[in-house]
C-alpha cells in the first residue's frame, strides 16, 4: 500500500511545505473510500495541525506538491497560481513515438467518455503545453513538459494528442506498466520576495529509478533555463 513518510518532505518554510507526493494517493478523500486523503496524511505525518491545499495532482501522478500552513499563505498561493506566476515542470515517459519531438500542444479541452478528456482543434480557452522529448531507450521517449495552463488531465491529454500516451496511463491507452509515468519534477516561484527553486526526482517506477532516467534528470535539473518553444502571441 502506497503511503506518505518523513522522507517525502522536500522543503519546509514557516508558511508552507513542499512534499514529493507518491503516486496512487488521492489529494482529496475519494468518495466511498476509507483511505485517508493526502492532506490528512500530511497533517499526521509531519505533525502540522492544519494544512491548506493550494493546487492538485492527479492520483496517478507523483511529485512536488505545495501545502500552505495558514489561510494567509493559502491566499498568497491562490494569487500566484491565478496569475500563472508559479512555473511547473513535469517529466513523463511514453512507449509510443510522438508526432513531433518538441514544440507546443494547444487546444480547447472537452469532456469525453469514461472520465476522459480530449483535445479539440478550437482555441477559445485553450490548454497550452510546451515540451521537449528525447530518446530514453529503444522504443521509449522521455518528455519534459511545461504546462502554461492548469486544465484537468492536461498533460495526459496533450501527450495522447501527439500519439504518445503516457506509459502506464490506462485511461488514455498508454502501454501497461507498473505505474503511470508522470512526475511533477520541478517548480519555481517568488514567495513574498523570496525566490524558491525546487526539483525532486521520482522515487517509484522501474523506468524512473534506473540510471538512464537519472542521467536525463541531471541534464534537466534547471528546466527553467531551457529554450522553451515560443508561446502563442496571446500568452507571451
Amino acid at each position: 500500500m502506497t503511503t506518505l513518510s518523513h522522507d517525502d518532505l522536500v522543503y519546509k518554510h514557516e508558511d508552507f511545505i513542499v512534499i514529493n507526493k507518491p503516486n496512487n494517493i488521492s489529494v482529496n478523500q475519494e468518495q466511498g473510500s476509507d483511505s485517508a486523503s493526502l492532506l490528512m496524511l500530511a497533517q499526521t505525518v509531519f505533525g502540522i495541525e492544519k494544512l491548506y491545499l493550494v493546487h492538485r495532482l492527479d492520483k496517478v501522478t507523483s511529485g512536488l506538491l505545495i501545502f500552505a500552513r495558514s489561510s494567509s499563505a493559502a491566499a498568497t498561493f491562490s494569487e500566484l497560481f491565478a496569475s500563472r506566476s508559479i512555473e511547473k515542470y513535469y517529466v513523463a515517459l511514453s512507449h509510443s513515438k510522438p508526432k513531433k519531438k518538441q514544440g507546443l500542444i494547444v487546444g480547447d479541452m472537452e469532456r469525453s467518455r469514461d472520465g476522459q478528456w480530449k483535445l479539440m482543434p478550437s482555441k477559445s480557452n485553450p490548454a497550452i503545453t510546451q515540451f521537449f522529448s528525447t530518446s530514453f531507450s529503444p522504443g521509449i521517449r522521455f518528455f519534459i513538459l511545461k504546462p502554461r495552463t492548469g486544465k484537468t488531465h492536461q498533460l495526459r491529454v496533450a501527450l495522447k494528442s501527439i500519439s504518445s500516451p503516457i506509459t502506464g496511463d490506462s485511461l488514455y491507452k498508454g502501454t501497461t506498466s507498473d505505474r503511470t509515468y508522470l512526475h511533477a519534477f520541478a517548480i519555481r516561484f517568488n514567495y513574498r520576495g523570496e525566490n524558491i527553486e525546487l526539483s525532486c526526482p521520482p522515487k517509484m517506477g522501474e523506468y524512473f529509478v534506473n540510471s538512464r532516467c537519472s542521467e536525463l534528470l541531471i541534464e534537466h535539473a534547471s528546466p527553467w533555463l531551457l529554450a522553451w518553444p515560443t508561446l502563442p502571441n496571446t500568452q507571451k
